[in-house]
């Protein structure tokens, strides 16, 4: 996917140069969608192999700016791996919390996005969640999880309640009085899930400061449409392989490449 320029740095495996060209796209994307939140929020990458280590921004840096080469590995528990005086960098730890609990349980998701955007901190906010009220918003009918507000996510005993809140299958769930999350086997997959879900948090907000009376379809309406979103393979692949090439060609110009 995209693979244009992905020449993996002396002494760097090919697979985590992918993974970093992938995940630095991702922070790219989410600037150019205005889903920052400054330089809070994180998007975490699971690294290939059995160390457990994963990629996360350099704390502080602006995600229009993020680089490939700039991410940072750390271990399960936030800790920066292979660390010297020479190339130290920052992390937020606590800003992984989140990203490691999902992370642990549901090694299927490989990449995770955590926003705090006005629509999506707005449907957060308001007690019957997202509303089937927009053929986006359908995607998420029966698949779309919420996790009660504890206070800011620097708690480690929060994790199990988390984890059990998004269950076994679910890739999104709205963080209540917070933001959004969102998981994926890969970045376009990832890409997808927050993309539609913001969406469908924008279009929510957007009709109920009309005024007027919501047009709701019925159960049966919102579930076929669910699964009309659920593409068999291959065909779920090659889809989301155009959709992520067709992404990054919007970052592709800027003055200096994510892929660097």
């Amino acid at each position: 996917m995209n693979v244009t320029t992905r020449i993996a740095p002396a002494g760097m495996d090919e697979a985590e140069w992918n993974v970093r060209c992938d995940l630095a796209a991702l922070y790219r994307l989410m600037a150019h969608y205005r889903m920052t939140d400054f330089i809070y929020t994180h998007i975490s990458a699971r690294l290939p192999g059995p160390e457990n280590h994963f990629l996360i921004n350099q704390y502080g840096v602006l995600f229009e700016d993020m680089r490939a080469s700039g991410l940072v590995k750390i271990d399960l528990d936030g800790n920066i791996v292979n660390q010297d005086a020479q190339s130290a960098k920052n992390v937020n730890q606590a800003g992984f919390t989140i990203h490691s609990a999902i992370h642990s349980a549901r090694h299927d998701l490989r990449f995770v996005i955590h926003t705090h955007t006005a629509a999506g901190m707005a449907v957060a906010a308001q007690e019957q969640g997202l509303l089937p009220i927009s053929q986006h918003s359908m995607k998420f009918y029966g698949k779309l999880s919420y996790h009660k507000y504890e206070g800011i996510a620097l708690d480690e005993e929060e994790c199990p309640r988390l984890v059990a809140d998004l269950g076994p299958t679910n890739k999104a769930m709205i963080l209540v009085n917070h933001g959004l999350l969102v998981g994926g086997t890969n970045a376009a997959d990832a890409f997808l899930e927050i993309y539609y879900l913001e969406r469908s948090c924008q279009a929510q907000v957007a009709a109920l400061s009309g005024g007027a009376k919501l047009n709701i379809p019925s159960e049966e309406v919102c579930r076929h449409t669910a699964a009309q979103f659920q593409r068999p393979e291959p065909q779920r692949s090659a889809h989301l392989e155009m959709v992520w090439d067709a992404a990054c060609r919007q970052i592709e110009h800027a003055p200096i490449d994510y892929r660097s």
